[in-house]
Parts: structure tokens; sequence; C-alpha cells
């Protein structure tokens, strides 16, 4: 078992299923869940999404108080937890805004990527069934999401972030790999965490009359 806590993160392009493994994550280990900020500060901005797409001061002002938010929610956290994104906001940063240098070129950019280099990275590729308009991100174009993740690999590999792929569409297949590499970190799930009954103990369950466990044998058995 883990002695310090666990950062985990999802990251890649939009429509890869980042949110929905986060939740899995979260719901499996008993872990908080940072959900994507971007909807909080899209909100905030009360801009119309076709300005997101084109006006560049609001698109700038959106893609830096994404990044901020970002680290100030994970600050937040004072143990572990699941985040469903980590710096993929710079991918369309580089994309659609001005603003990626300045953002680089700030002291907490190089504190942050040095943070989520301690933390266990799933790096999530791209499957064109997964394409969904969301109501947030520019665009939903396969050629777009492409873009992304190639931004996404690149800040990866640029600031040394060690990751785990995860190409499979299967949501089966992406849970075992999940489920694998997390419990070589020594990371408990939620039953692994529930104490078990002492040897013979009668359950609640035994007590209703609904059955009762042998002292001897610990096995349940039920009145026919």
């Amino acid at each position: 078992m883990v002695k310090h806590p666990v950062h985990i993160y999802l990251v890649g392009s939009h429509s890869t299923g980042k949110t929905t493994l986060a939740r899995w994550i979260r719901d499996r280990y008993g872990l908080p869940m940072i959900s994507e900020v971007a909807r909080g500060v899209l909100a905030e901005l009360e801009a119309p999404l076709d300005q997101i797409r084109s006006n560049l001061e609001i698109v700038d002002r959106y893609q830096t108080q994404v990044f901020a938010r970002q680290i100030a929610a994970e600050r937040e956290q004072s143990g572990s937890f699941v985040s469903d994104r980590a710096f993929c906001n710079l991918a369309y940063a580089a994309h659609h805004s001005t603003v990626l240098s300045q953002l680089a070129s700030l002291p907490s950019f190089a504190e942050y990527m040095s943070s989520v280099r301690t933390g266990i990275v799933f790096f999530l590729r791209p499957h064109r069934e997964l394409l969904a308009e969301d109501g947030v991100r520019a665009s939903v174009a396969w050629e777009e999401v492409l873009r992304i993740d190639g931004m996404v690999k690149l800040l990866l590999e640029l600031h040394a972030v060690p990751y785990v792929p995860c190409e499979s569409l299967s949501m089966q297949e992406r849970v075992r790999l999940i489920e694998s590499v997390l419990a070589l970190a020594g990371v408990p799930t939620v039953d692994a965490l529930r104490p078990s009954l002492p040897f013979g103990e009668i359950t609640p369950r035994a007590r209703n009359g609904a059955g009762h466990v042998s002292a001897r044998s610990g096995r349940s058995t039920t009145s026919a």
C-alpha cells in the first residue's frame, strides 16, 4: 500500500473518454475527483461559444484562467486524487490562442510539470467512435482531435513526464490496464479498504434470520 498521496491524471485530446475513466477510478478507488475546470471558467466568462472560437482576447483569457484553475484545484487537495486532465488545455492554447509562450515561461508552469511527473499519468489516445460535441471545445473534427493529441504527446515528451499509453477503445481493456498499473503502484481499491469480518463472526444478514455463519467453517448457510 502506498504511503504518500497519489495523483492520477487522465490526459489526451477531447472526446477520448477521460472523464468517464476518471469517474470509474473515483468510484473504484474512493478518490476525490477534480472535474474539468474549463466548463466553470466558460460559465464565468459568460461569453457565447462562437466568441471563444474567434475572439483572441477572450480565448487568451479563457486559456489562462483554465490553467490557473487546474493548478488551484490540485493544490486544494491535501491527499490523493484523480483528475480528468492536467496540462491539456495548453495543447488547445497552442492552436487557438497567443498565450502559450507566456504561460510556459511562468515559474508556476515548471513547478506544475514537475509535480505531474511524480503522478501516475494515463495518456488516452483518440478514436473516431468517441467523437462528440460537448459545448466547450472549438471543434470535434477528427483532424482537430489528432492535432491536440499530437500536442499533448509533445508536452509529455518535452517535459519528460512518464505516462502509460491507453490505446484501446474497449472500456473493459482500459479499466484492466488501469487496474494493473494502480495495483503495481500499491493503490488500494475501495473493497480492499473495507475491514473483513473475523473468522466465524455473525454477519448482519445472519442476525436478521436470512442465514447463519458456522463458527467452525466460517461459511454462510441458508435455511430452505
